[in-house]
């Protein structure tokens, strides 16, 4: 069964930055479609960035030029890197992996098949 582990949140001032990691265990497939999505409290999940098997990466308007998605397929991880953040970017953020081969831009929940279990952000101002 894949698994994915999220790392890398925690407190931030405004401005600052952080590098989000997502570790996916569980079988030696190293092409997946992935992403990051994020909930802030009292909102619906909304996805963040995506990258495909083909390497292309799609980002929501909200993070474009701030936020870069890459991935490590040696070390089956996906990484999010958060620049400029302010206090509209607090929530926690979840990875998310769909099974085999795919290609979508900023797809929605349910094209996803495995998730992590989260790793929340908090931008103070």
């Amino acid at each position: 069964q894949v698994q994915l582990v999220e790392s890398g949140g925690g407190p931030v001032q405004a401005g600052g930055s952080l590098r989000l990691s997502c570790a996916k265990s569980g079988d030696t497939a190293t092409h997946y479609p992935m992403a990051w999505f994020r909930q802030a409290p009292g909102k619906e999940r909304e996805g963040v960035a995506n990258i495909n098997t083909d390497g292309t990466t799609f980002y929501a308007e909200s993070v474009k030029g701030r936020f870069t998605i890459s991935k490590d397929n040696a070390k089956n991880t996906l990484y999010l890197q958060m620049n400029s953040l302010n206090a509209e970017d607090t929530a926690m953020y979840y990875c998310a992996a769909r099974r085999g081969v795919g290609w979508c831009k900023l797809c929605p929940e349910s094209w996803y098949n495995y998730w992590g279990q989260g790793t929340q952000v908090t931008v103070s101002s």
